[in-house]
């Protein structure tokens, strides 16, 4: 069931993001060639409990970690570990913040260090597929305009939409209804309709190939991409507003 937020409770999500996108920002100065992985994540559990807040992902059963990070062809659920950057990796940093009792959920993909030419359209068109995907974040319009938005962008610059993974809503629960895919699963008319005071996490979680993935690991959780080519994931927690859509955790890249 969506539930809406009051104008107090989306206040507290706003505050809640604000610190969450200064987090991701420190996040992503931190990641650079020769850094690794847990010191990402170190700085992230320090900067979230300094911030007043607690790691959203430690909520989730089973998972020990204040942040998802992936590097390359992983996808989702990369678990932070000694694995130390270099030049040209493609690094999502995924994290979350509990603060005032709601969620906030954001994510950003950079390439390390040296970038080259096909990396850098591979991830300006994730991030521009976001920015158009959250313009379509209006009253009256559908979680389907999101979704054909983000697929349109995406496949139509030959890259692959991963369709097993989504956005969601989000608030008092880190995933909530409604599920938002990055691709058309029903016509536009049958997805569920975008009302004032809901809260919801536009994911574009994409692949240079096909978008397949397959779960080769032993940790449990990271998914990476079925043919090995590099992924990305660019996410923000937005709420819907009778005017503009509200970016909750609007980050200055």
């Amino acid at each position: 069931m969506i539930t809406p937020k009051t104008p107090d409770e989306i206040d507290a999500m706003s505050e809640g993001g604000a610190k969450l996108g200064a987090i991701l920002q420190q996040l992503l100065n931190k990641a650079q060639p020769g850094v690794a992985l847990l010191e990402i994540e170190a700085l992230a559990d320090r900067l979230i409990r300094e911030a007043g807040g607690n790691a959203s992902f430690k909520t989730v059963k089973g998972y020990k970690w204040a942040t998802c990070l992936c590097v390359n062809d992983v996808v989702v659920h990369g678990i932070p570990t000694n694995y130390v950057l270099k030049d040209s990796d493609v690094l999502t940093i995924d994290v979350g913040i509990l603060y005032k009792g709601f969620h906030t959920d954001t994510a950003w993909t950079k390439c390390i260090g040296f970038q080259n030419e096909d990396s850098k359209k591979f991830l300006k068109t994730g991030e521009d597929a976001l920015w158009k995907a959250i313009d379509q974040v209006r009253v009256g319009n559908r979680v389907g305009h999101i979704s054909q938005t983000i697929q349109r962008i995406v496949e139509g610059a030959g890259y692959g939409i991963v369709k097993t993974l989504v956005g969601h809503g989000v608030g008092r629960e880190l995933h909530e209804a409604p599920q938002v895919p990055g691709f058309i699963k029903a016509p536009v008319e049958t997805t569920p309709e975008l009302i004032p005071g809901q809260t919801i996490a536009i994911e574009v979680i994409y692949a240079m190939g096909s978008g397949a993935v397959v779960y080769p690991n032993d940790d449990g959780w990271s998914i990476v991409s079925s043919d090995g080519s590099l992924t990305a994931v660019f996410e923000h927690t937005i709420a819907i507003t009778e005017g503009q859509p509200q970016v909750l955790t609007q980050v200055v890249l």
